[in-house]
């Protein structure tokens, strides 16, 4: 598609005139969808970070300014979108069933102990951190809240709940950097790392 009708069918869009919007989707997704395959790497959902991209611009579309300025403007959603699918991808790792993945398979018997024995140390782990540290790690991380939407529940600064949430992560990967050197305790997944 050429930046000329992409930029018309922007305004489209915009206009909320019938099938532009799903149009304009449409178009957008393969370039979207290999935006998060190289972005995300091999531990983000490439299509759940892209579905999470089109529903950014279901509901901003509408505060784009220049229509011109689309695949830009995309490229930073996509970017900030993947970015934060990155940051609890490394927990998910550790804490299986936390968040529930739907396309997980069910695990055999030794590899339910193997990651309940996990859990219970990265959830020790957890319990270590400050309260201040440990309620940002699970709103952001584990419930998946936006840093904003932390920020006005526990009434701080943004800043200071990335702050927060930064010393948090760095405390934790420190509290169970064991388990990844631990290949009795650690599963593949886990004995990598975080990204």
């Amino acid at each position: 598609m050429t930046s000329e009708s992409t930029s018309e069918l922007v305004r489209r869009a915009q206009a909320e005139e019938p099938g532009a919007l799903e149009a304009l989707c449409d178009e957008w997704l393969p370039t979207v969808l290999g935006w998060t395959l190289r972005l995300g790497g091999p531990k983000v959902d490439a299509e759940d970070a892209a579905h999470d991209v089109f529903v950014v611009v279901f509901r901003r579309l509408g505060k784009l300014r220049e229509a011109g300025a689309f695949s830009s403007w995309l490229f930073g959603v996509t970017r900030r979108v993947v970015a934060a699918h990155r940051r609890r991808a490394w927990v998910r790792h550790w804490i299986p069933g936390a968040v529930p993945d739907g396309a997980d398979p069910a695990p055999g018997p030794g590899e339910r102990v193997e990651h309940a024995d996990v859990t219970v140390r990265v959830w020790a782990a957890i319990d270590t951190l400050p309260p201040h540290q440990r309620e940002v790690l699970v709103l952001c991380d584990l419930e998946e809240r936006p840093d904003s939407e932390v920020a006005a529940m526990l009434g701080v600064p943004k800043n200071t709940v990335k702050s927060r949430l930064r010393r948090a992560r760095a405390a934790l990967r420190d509290e169970v950097a064991e388990l990844w050197l631990d290949p009795e305790h650690a599963g593949p997944a886990v004995a990598e790392g975080p990204p």
